[in-house]
């Protein structure tokens, strides 16, 4: 990876490669994980502390059979192991569950893939009925085996007291001086066991991830499974290439999703929502109805129903707007309330403040939240109508049904049904002449 993180600490989709392989072992209800990791360990360990996994230091790292060979102390003998890979974040449980079925009828079962270019991968050998007698990897396979496109996946089941005395006979007599993990499948066969193939239709789903090249055809290859899901469930997508999910994003029904879409964390659209195109999206939840026009920044806010949001909207955690509210274009709101009805349309800031139904904030409007060292509230009324330009400066209350002339500094409570203009006197200055830059003599 040309990289000083360790290799599944490396995001797909806003996750960790690693954390894709725990979340799959957990959908199959394992009774236990367990994690051998060698460099950057501590590193793994801190970025997965509340994992609910058992780690194993695998020092010096002599191959994949070794790798096992350290798990096995803590591995209950009554269980059947299955061996998966931190950088191969794509497999699916159902996959899996073919696996371990098979493990459960036939007692071994391996997982492998017809590859368009196996080069570099061991290869399946079997015999002239079929059976599997053997995985030779490619650094130890003669001209014959080469050409073999079936390809072991490295991942498999196998009853753990099995598994034991196996591993105990592995021998490090190849190219890389390593314990292969595939040679226990000719251990199988020497003791008479039948090793079943499972095979996986995509190479995608079990590719490994060896550098930023493959990080990044992983990437696409989740987003489009994704979407997939997605457009099968009902929800419009604009273009299947063009969404990323770096989270967990449920739709309701008849929701549309324009180009160039990020959603991040917890996102929950209600039905018959719309997000437009360049849209970001992290940890909201938008209620029925409700529009997000283009290029909008939602983050950590709560919508209701039937609102508009942007073009060019940025609505940052703690926000929340009420029932056909409308926040308008470059329009950016921090941690407050907009009521039901309520206007806030244009190149306007609204920051720490509570603002009731019915409510029209003119453009340019600012609250003047912070004072250098704390931030203080701004309360409107409903019903109240702010002028453009006008400078809300907190802690201030806006009474119900006030109205506020453009242009005003409002640093007093303003009583409700009144009207309140602040501004200066304007003066012209007669016979006043703008200054000009002197010439210089040449």
């Amino acid at each position: 990876m040309r990289s000083n993180r360790p290799k599944v600490l490396h995001a797909l989709a806003g996750r960790p490669l690693l954390a894709h392989v725990v979340e799959c072992a957990q959908a199959l209800d394992a009774a236990q994980i367990c994690v051998v990791h060698g460099n950057g360990g501590d590193a793994v360990r801190e970025a997965f502390a509340q994992a609910p996994v058992d780690w194993v230091e695998q020092n010096p790292q002599r191959g994949t059979g070794h790798a096992v060979q350290q798990a096995m102390p803590v591995v209950d003998k009554n269980n059947t192991v299955l061996v998966m890979y931190g950088d191969v974040p794509l497999i699916r449980p159902d996959t899996l569950r073919r696996l371990l079925a098979a493990a459960d009828s036939h007692g071994f079962a391996i997982l492998t893939v017809e590859a368009e270019a196996p080069e570099g991968y061991g290869r399946i050998v079997r015999n002239s009925d079929g059976q599997v007698l053997a995985i030779v990897e490619e650094r130890d396979a003669d001209a014959e085996q080469r050409g073999i496109r079936e390809i072991n996946t490295g991942i498999l089941a196998c009853p753990a007291k099995d598994l034991f005395p196996w591993l105990d006979k592995l021998e490090c007599n190849n190219a890389q001086d390593e314990y292969y993990l595939t040679d226990i499948v000719s251990l199988a066969v020497a003791d008479g066991r039948n090793v079943v193939a499972v095979a996986v239709v995509s190479e995608t789903e079990v590719m490994g991830i060896n550098d930023k090249a493959q990080l990044a055809e992983a990437e696409r290859a989740y987003q489009k499974r994704m979407a997939l899901e997605l457009m099968q469930q009902g929800v419009g997508i604009a273009d299947p290439a063009r969404i990323d999910i770096r989270g967990v994003l449920v739709c309701g029904t008849d929701v549309f999703i324009d180009i160039n879409t990020l959603f991040e964390g917890a996102v929950e659209l209600g039905d018959g929502v719309c997000i437009g195109a360049n849209a970001v999206v992290r940890n909201t939840r938008i209620d029925a109805g409700t529009q997000v026009h283009e290029n909008c920044v939602l983050d950590g806010a709560v919508i209701g129903q039937n609102c508009s949001i942007g073009p060019y909207a940025r609505l940052r955690p703690e926000t929340a707007l009420k029932q056909g509210a409308r926040v308008g274009n470059f329009v950016e709101i921090k941690k407050s309330t907009i009521g039901i009805g309520s206007k806030v349309n244009h190149l306007t800031y609204i920051g720490d403040a509570e603002i009731g139904a019915n409510v029209n904030v003119g453009a340019g409007t600012i609250t003047c939240n912070y004072d250098g060292a704390n931030k203080h509230r701004t309360v409107i009324g409903d019903g109240a109508f702010i002028g453009s330009g006008v400078e809300l400066v907190a802690p201030v209350e806006v009474g119900a049904g006030a109205t506020i002339g453009a242009g005003s500094s409002i640093s007093k409570s303003v009583p409700a049904g009144e009207l309140v203009v602040e501004r200066s006197k304007q003066i012209v200055i007669k016979g006043w002449k703008r200054p000009v830059k002197k010439t210089e003599k040449k």
